[in-house]
């Protein structure tokens, strides 16, 4: 239940964020200040920016990846929603991993695996993949039979800062799927 008041309240918040009426923007180069309970965090992929490039007729292939990252200290909890269209085929996994931009990185974070576009969970993150997530560092891939180091990639952006829900509590890592879009 209270997964899914967290998952309503971004979904709430989301609008909200992108209409630029919350205070509280994140310090100069897009890192949010130590204070800040919660940041929320993007990603459009696409295949052009996958390292390797991926094989394949694959122009159209695109997804979208929200999350609001709550800190808890040094560490904090990723709850995210992944959607997807025009890959190869399934979805194997997605992850996000420590990169810049143009450079494959190592996984920093699962995701889902096998995935399916509208995949949703929490996970909890350490240090090093919070300090990455808020200063451009990180970024989300997904990957499919076709193209295993990855099909689409996605630079993960931080965003505003926000207040914290009304309730929080520690999560463990799940994910949950929708539709299948290759039946």
């Amino acid at each position: 239940m209270l997964e899914v008041r967290r998952l309503m309240w971004c979904a709430v918040a989301a609008p909200v964020f992108a209409a630029g009426l919350w205070a509280g923007i994140g310090t100069a180069g897009g890192q949010a200040s130590a204070a800040a309970e919660a940041v929320r965090l993007t990603a459009g992929l696409d295949a052009r920016q996958e390292v390797p490039s991926p094989k394949g007729a694959i122009a159209n292939a695109r997804g979208s990846f929200v999350a609001m990252l709550e800190r808890k200290g040094d560490a904090g909890t990723l709850t995210w929603r992944l959607t997807f269209r025009e890959l190869s085929g399934k979805a194997t996994a997605a992850h996000v991993h420590l990169g810049k931009r143009g450079r494959a990185g190592p996984v920093s974070l699962a995701l889902c695996g096998p995935c399916r576009s509208g995949a949703h969970g929490s996970v909890k993150t350490r240090a090093g993949t919070v300090q990455a997530l808020l200063t451009g560092s990180a970024y989300v891939n997904v990957h499919t039979a076709r193209n295993p180091p990855g099909e689409i990639r996605g630079q993960i952006r931080a965003g505003s800062t926000v207040p914290p829900p009304a309730t929080t509590t520690s999560t463990t890592t799940t994910a949950s799927t929708g539709d299948d879009p290759y039946p």
